[in-house]
């Protein structure tokens, strides 16, 4: 079993979020802390699942409309891709779009520049700056990201892990760093047959669900916590009066968990919110887009109306 560890490898900010969600009346945690590097590599085992139609959807939507996008956005762009895990989908755009610069930006440091020295090696001809930022929070790019024509690329429907009111102030964010010639690309998961959305977070072989449990060794790295990882389980499901998939962590048995300097004790049955995926309409994703500043001016969907990729300019201040 693990033992308590007196040392916390995460920073002084990340320990006081972290044991302020864990002692939260409904205890919850971030979404980012499931992107360790192992998180990292069972996420892109997720995106092979049958079940997760989203990857797939996405992938045919751009293979099909490709042209079109591509004659959306132009050549030559500074291609700004947020979360870019292994960066994949925005290599599988290179030769249409052929950006002057590609800037992956993900949390998990490690994971991201492996990706980016294979991604090297294949296209020499691109400038690629890599940079492990939070994006939960204020950001700002480097220097080094030029200003010219900045599109921000947001694949794989990752703005529903944001409540509503969340997503609008990251992508206010992300317009404070665009520019008047820019845009944004982005991933929308839409409204659908909730039995579709619960098979898509909770996989018969159960590579979500160990997705989900991974997180609590990453806490027990960030925080010298000691989750027993054998005490919990993965909970998924759509939630429909929010509109959102819920993702929890229920534990088995009552139980205790402690860090350096605090516990908190859950009953059985008592669950970690550990993520939501919200789900909208073209026209409400829209309306959502034009509340942060961006003009929604494009949409390209799968035949069945499961997902759109719309294409956003930067609004006029």
């Amino acid at each position: 079993m693990p033992t308590l560890s007196d040392t916390a490898h995460g920073d002084a900010a990340t320990v006081a979020e972290i044991v302020a969600g864990l002692l939260a009346p409904q205890a919850h945690t971030s979404p980012k802390y499931l992107y360790d590097s192992l998180g990292s590599r069972l996420f892109e085992a997720i995106c092979e699942l049958p079940e997760y139609y989203p990857t797939r959807t996405e992938a045919a939507i751009f293979a099909r409309h490709g042209a079109d996008i591509a004659g959306r956005i132009g050549v030559g762009a500074t291609l700004i891709d947020l979360g870019a895990g292994n960066c994949a989908k925005a290599a599988s755009l290179f030769p249409l779009l052929r950006p002057k610069q590609y800037v992956p930006i993900d949390i998990s440091r490690e994971f991201l520049n492996e990706a980016v020295s294979r991604l090297r090696q294949r296209f020499p001809d691109i400038a690629m700056t890599a940079l492990a930022l939070d994006l939960s929070g204020p950001f700002v790019l480097p220097a080094e990201v030029a200003a010219r024509r900045r599109v921000f690329f947001y694949p794989g429907s990752s703005i529903g892990n944001f409540a509503p009111h969340e997503a609008i102030a990251f992508l206010r964010r992300v317009r404070e760093n665009a520019t008047a010639d820019g845009g944004l690309l982005i991933g929308v998961d839409l409204i659908k047959d909730a039995a579709v959305l619960d098979a898509a977070y909770d996989d018969a072989i159960g590579v979500t669900a160990a997705f989900n449990l991974n997180m609590l060794r990453h806490l027990n790295h960030l925080i010298g916590s000691d989750f027993d990882v054998r005490q919990w389980r993965h909970v998924a499901f759509f939630h429909a009066e929010e509109s959102r998939i819920e993702m929890h962590l229920e534990a088995r048995t009552a139980l205790t968990v402690r860090w350096p300097g605090g516990e908190r004790h859950f009953a059985r049955g008592e669950r970690i919110h550990t993520e939501d995926s919200y789900k909208y309409t073209r026209d409400s994703f829209a309306d959502l887009l034009a509340q942060a500043g961006f003009m929604a001016d494009d949409v390209w969907t799968d035949a069945a109306g499961w997902f759109a990729v719309m294409h956003a300019r930067a609004a006029s201040a």
